[in-house]
Order: C-alpha cells, then sequence, then structure tokens
C-alpha cells in the first residue's frame, strides 16, 4: 500500500463527514483510519517532509546514530534514499537554523563536503529538529593534505561583504556564539570571542583573576597583527577530530559547524583536539599563503576554545587558559 503524504491523506477525505456520523454512532475503519494517519503525520514534521518534499513513499527503517552528546540523532531510510535528522526536545529551532546557514554556506563555496540541509523546523511538542542529507563514512583517516586544501579552498571561497560575524548567533558546544556584524576583526574577536567567554567565567565561577588579565590582554592583542591581511573567510567554527570524516571515497567530511566569517587563522583554534599534522598545514599554505607572525597568534585562537571549554566543563581547563594569558601578558610587556 503507498504510504500517502498529509496533504494527500486530506484530500482522500470527503469535505465533511456524513451525517450518519453523529456523536454516539461508531465511525467506520477506514475513517479512523484515515484520521489517525492524518493526525500523527501533522504531528510528525520530520515524517511529514520525508514523505513529501522528500521524494519518499515509504520509510523502510530508522536507526540511532551515535557520536552527539547534545541531540538526538536518527538515519531515515526511505525509498528515495536516507537522510540523516537530529532532534532536541528541549530548544527550540534557532541553534539548527543556525547551522542550516552554516551548513549551506560551506555547501554552496563547492569546496568540501558537507551535507546539505533540507529542513528544520519546531517540534509539535517542545522542540526542534534539522533534517539533511546522509553522507555514508568511510574507514580512511588518511586525508590529512586533502583536509588542509579543501578548507583553505573554503576560505578562500567563502567571502563576506558584511564584514567579520553571520546573519545569526550560533553555538559553540552549548555555548551561546554571538555574531554579530563587525567591520573590524580585533574588536569582533576581543569582544564576541574571549570577552563573552571571559564574562560567563566571571558570571559563573566569580573567577576574576582571569577575567582581569584576559581583558588586559583583549586591550594589548592588536600588536599581533601588524603587518597583517585580514580578510572575512567563511569559518567551520568547531574544527575538532570529532567534526571531521571521510566519505566512502576517502573525501574528507566536515560537520556540525559553529559557522561565521572571521580571519582564517582562527579555524586552527582547535588544533589541540583535531590532529592537525604537516602534511595538512603544507597542503593549506599552498592555497592560503601563511601570514607573517602566525606562530604568534596561533595560542590567540586556542585561548578562546580553552576558555569556552572551561565554562562547559570546569576548572580542569584554567591552567591552560591562564598560561596562555600570562604568556601573551609577558610577549606584550601588558
Amino acid at each position: 500500500m503507498r504510504v500517502m503524504s498529509s496533504s494527500t491523506c486530506f484530500t482522500s477525505l470527503p469535505p465533511f463527514f456524513p451525517s450518519s456520523l453523529t456523536k454516539t454512532t461508531k465511525p467506520s475503519p477506514i475513517y479512523s483510519c484515515l484520521l489517525e494517519f492524518s493526525m500523527s503525520m501533522s504531528e510528525d514534521p520530520v515524517r511529514e517532509w520525508i514523505l513529501s518534499e522528500g521524494k519518499a513513499t515509504k520509510i523502510t527503517k530508522i536507526s540511532p546514530v551515535g557520536g552527539g552528546c547534545i541531540n538526538l540523532a536518527s538515519r531515515y531510510d526511505t525509498d528515495a534514499g536516507s537522510f540523516f535528522v537530529k532532534t532536541n526536545r528541549s530548544i527550540g529551532s534557532s541553534m539548527f537554523e543556525a547551522e542550516a546557514l552554516g551548513l549551506e554556506a560551506m555547501y554552496e563555496t563547492g569546496t568540501i563536503c558537507v551535507p546539505k540541509p533540507y529542513k528544520f523546523g519546531p517540534l509539535p511538542n517542545g522542540g526542534s529538529f534539522i533534517i539533511m542529507e546522509f553522507i555514508q563514512f568511510g574507514a580512511s583517516r588518511g586525508y590529512q593534505s586533502e583536509l588542509g586544501k579543501k578548507l583553505a579552498e573554503m576560505h578562500k571561497a567563502g567571502k563576506s561583504s558584511k564584514g567579520y560575524g553571520f546573519d545569526v548567533d550560533n553555538t559553540i558546544g552549548s555555548t551561546p556564539q554571538i555574531n554579530t556584524w563587525s567591520s573590524d576583526w580585533i574588536q569582533f574577536y576581543g569582544e564576541h570571542r574571549l570577552g563573552y567567554q571571559l564574562k560567563l567565567l566571571l558570571d559563573r565561577f566569580g573567577d576574576r583573576a582571569i577575567y582581569e588579565k584576559g581583558q588586559r590582554l583583549v586591550k594589548s592583542m592588536g600588536r599581533l597583527f601588524a603587518n597583517v591581511v585580514i580578510e572575512p573567510c567563511l569559518l567551520h567554527g568547531d574544527l575538532w577530530s570529532g567534526n571531521i570524516s571521510s566519505n566512502r571515497n576517502g573525501e574528507p567530511v566536515i560537520l556540525d559547524p559553529a559557522c561565521y566569517y572571521g580571519h582564517s587563522e582562527a579555524e586552527f583554534g582547535m588544533s589541540w583536539c583535531a590532529g592537525f599534522g604537516g602534511s595538512f598545514y603544507d597542503s593549506y599554505f599552498k592555497v592560503m599563503p601563511k601570514q607573517p607572525g602566525f606562530e604568534e597568534r596561533r595560542d590567540l585562537y586556542m585561548l578562546y576554545h580553552y576558555l569556552n571549554h572551561y565554562n562547559l566543563f570546569g576548572s580542569g581547563y584554567r591552567s591552560s587558559a591562564m598560561s596562555i594569558i600570562d604568556d601573551y601578558l609577558a610577549f606584550l610587556s601588558a
């Protein structure tokens, strides 16, 4: 039997119920079946989209997909192919909207493999969902050189005329990431990246020492960008090993972004848990030449993520963050 979309189901019903179906009359089995199907479809927007705009006529299997710690992930197998679906029962659709916009921006560069987003929205009983292309991962991890090349190509192709930021705020892990547009990268990074994380630490943990030292660094870090040409590039924003894989053809795949337009070097802020090797950087810099002072700025971009890990997971990351701040204050004599 062909599975119908919600619109098909409703148009299959007569415009009104027969007058014989009074309050005390039991509906016929066919009406009960159609009503139940209509209600279940309207209450499941994921199923509704897959069986209409997704061009499927039946869903053959739904399987859980592991690896995430914030959302519930599932694979929907259908007669029109497979879809990857994430749901979260405790948040609105703004987080998945931001993810969809980020994925779409990366996808549109035509450079690196990312899952194409299809649909996001609210769930009827609270929470939200996102539907995207399902990519079958391969076993290969030997894509360092190709990853560096493709990432650099994305940075080169993904430009913004609006400056630094993004059209919506998003999240880094579960921490809000503010993307208000700015024409000044140093101001943007100081206020919306380091400054925001430092204020969270002060509010959550009362850590005035790291807050005050961090603010001193924000005020003096401009000297680290002398003679550097900075252009707003499209960044994945949260590029660590858990967000990098490969498809069945061995091509690198990046996913779960926290996109914004920023200095290309900020992409390496999670390199301490991404495993980037020499072949990665060699291939990257062939496309995006290394800027003067790259090594001196590397830890500045790592600091944002160390501060975020402190906010997310506690004081185990405090010493690493404080060490970076102290080293820069000494280096800059600030």
